[in-house]
């Protein structure tokens, strides 16, 4: 593929899964949740801390020159990233929205959370443009461009754990 098509993929990507995201948020949700989308936050949960150990790792790996296992981290992150974000969006298309309660700990809770899905539909383009570039060779932009994804995908992962852990006591099935 050329790099007018991928980029042309990539802006579809962009749009399509927060404009995804928004539409299923605001439908009406069924009465019952199936039980295995009960299970969906739990499971977005554990894929973002694995992200977030994967991202570290491989970060680690990429400063020791371990060009290989930098690679294989970075593709295993980003397959479970594309679980997560299938699992996201089935959970909110059967889920009821949980709510925070009111309390000393909202306004953390909302700084989190709001900061959270600002920066992962910020991320979504940047890891899908670093991800091409690191398969295509193309290191120089890769590396310029993955010095500021990293560090924004790995807040988004890990207060991904955050907010679960945060919400999860509230959740209502």
């Amino acid at each position: 593929m050329n790099n007018k098509v991928v980029s042309r993929i990539i802006i579809t990507v962009t749009i399509a899964i927060p404009l995804v995201v928004t539409i299923l948020h605001f439908m009406p949700k069924p009465d019952k949740v199936p039980d295995i989308i009960k299970h969906c936050p739990l499971l977005n949960a554990i894929l973002n801390g694995t992200c977030t150990v994967l991202l570290i790792m491989s970060y680690l790996a990429i400063r020791n020159k371990m060009i290989s296992l930098h690679k294989k981290l970075n593709v295993t992150a980003f397959v479970l990233s594309a679980i997560f974000l299938l699992s996201y969006v089935a959970y909110h298309s059967f889920g009821k929205e949980t709510h925070y309660p009111d309390g000393p700990m909202r306004p953390l809770y909302l700084f989190i959370l709001t900061s959270h899905i600002i920066l992962a539909a910020v991320v979504l383009p940047m890891v899908l443009v670093t991800f091409y570039r690191g398969l295509t060779n193309q290191y120089i932009s890769h590396r310029k461009l993955a010095r500021w994804t990293m560090p924004i995908w790995l807040y988004v992962t890990s207060t991904g754990v955050i907010v679960y852990l945060m919400i999860s006591p509230y959740y209502n099935f």
